[in-house]
C-alpha cells in the first residue's frame, strides 16, 4: 500500500474530514479524495460513508485504521533508524504536551536544544494530557510531557521530570485575600474555577474537600490555565495554580490550613512518556537527556 495514500486515509479518519485531512496534510482536497479512491481501489471496498457533509468511517474502515497506524509508524522507525545509522542528530521530533507546559517549562529547552542540535526539526503539538495519552499510545508522537495519569498503560514508560507545586489564589481585591491563615470551611461558600473534573488538579481540590466533608462549588470550568489565571485575576473566583504561573505577582496566594491548623500542600507530576515498543531516535534520547538535565 501507499504510504500517501495511508496517511490521507488516517487523516481523514482523524478529522472526519476531507477538507481539514488536505490542510493538515499541505495539499488539495480533490488529492485527498484521489489518494482515498485509489486505496478504495486497492482494497476493493469502501473506508468511508459520505452524507452530505459528514464523513465516517465504514466497517472495512473501521478495520483497517490500526493497521494503517501501525504501518506508518514501522515505515517512520525505519526511516529514521536509518538515518540514525550515522551517529548524528537530525531529522523530525514530534513532541506533544500541554500549553501550561509548553509555555512555563519548554522555552528555555527548546532554545537549548535547536542550538545543540539545528539538524532537528522540532514538531510540537498541544493538547490535553490524557489525549496526549493516547496519541503516544497509538505512537502518533515521540516524546509527550504530561501530569501523571490514573490508568497508567504498560506500553507507555513514564520518566519524572518536575514537580508541580499548586496554590489556592485569588486577586488582590478578593474576600479571601486579606484572611491568614485560611481554613478550607472559610474557602468553600466561595465559588471556585477549575478545569473539568477529569483533570488531575480538579481532582486534588475535589478530594480535598470531599475529605473535610466540605461543599466545593465550582463556577465555571475551563481546561485552559491562562483563561482561569485571567479570570481569577479579575476577581471572578479562586482557583488552584501552578506555582510557575505566578511569578509576575498578579495573584495573591493564599496560606490554606485544615482544621487542625496544618498547611494543605498540593502538587502533581509533570512526566515525559513514550512508548516502550517504539523505537526511540538520536534526536529523541537527546531531548530526554537535556529534559532529565533540568529535572527537578
Amino acid at each position: 500500500m501507499d504510504t500517501q495514500n495511508l496517511k490521507a486515509f488516517v487523516a481523514v479518519a482523524d478529522n472526519n474530514s476531507f477538507s481539514l485531512a488536505a490542510e493538515l496534510l499541505h495539499v488539495t482536497q480533490p488529492a485527498i479524495s484521489k489518494r482515498i479512491r485509489l486505496l478504495e481501489e486497492q482494497l476493493s471496498t469502501q473506508l468511508f460513508d459520505r452524507i452530505g457533509r459528514q464523513v465516517s468511517l465504514t466497517e472495512a474502515g473501521r478495520t483497517l485504521l490500526p493497521h494503517a497506524r501501525a504501518i506508518l509508524v514501522t515505515m517512520d522507525s525505519a526511516r529514521q533508524a536509518i538515518a540514525d545509522l550515522s551517529g548524528e542528530i537530525k531529522g523530525q521530533l514530534k513532541l506533544i504536551t500541554s500549553h501550561h507546559v509548553g509555555l512555563h517549562r519548554l522555552p528555555n529547552i527548546l532554545r537549548d536544544f535547536s542550538g545543540r542540535y539545528p539538524l532537528v526539526e522540532v514538531d510540537l503539538q498541544f493538547m490535553d494530557s490524557a489525549e496526549a495519552y493516547a496519541a503516544i499510545l497509538k505512537g502518533e508522537s515521540d516524546l509527550g510531557i504530561i501530569t501523571e495519569v490514573e490508568h497508567p498503560d504498560d506500553d507507555v514508560h513514564s520518566h519524572s521530570i518536575w514537580t508541580d507545586h499548586m496554590m489556592f489564589v485569588v486577586a488582590p481585591q478578593h474576600p479571601l485575600a486579606a484572611i491568614h491563615p485560611l481554613t478550607l470551611a472559610e474557602i468553600s461558600p466561595y465559588q471556585a474555577l477549575l478545569p473539568e473534573s477529569r483533570f488531575f488538579t480538579t481532582k486534588l481540590v475535589e478530594e480535598i474537600f470531599q475529605r473535610h466533608e466540605l461543599p466545593l462549588r465550582i463556577k465555571l470550568a475551563t481546561n485552559y490555565l491562562e483563561t482561569i489565571k485571567a479570570l481569577v485575576s479579575a476577581g471572578y473566583a479562586w482557583s488552584v495554580l501552578p506555582a510557575s504561573m505566578l511569578r509576575d505577582g498578579t495573584l495573591t496566594v493564599l496560606d490554606v490550613v485544615d482544621a487542625q491548623g496544618n498547611s494543605i500542600r498540593l502538587s502533581r507530576q509533570l512526566d515525559c512518556i513514550y512508548h516502550r515498543r517504539r523505537l526511540m531516535s538520536n534526536a529523541g534520547r537527546a531531548f530526554l537527556a537535556l529534559l532529565t538535565e533540568n529535572a527537578d
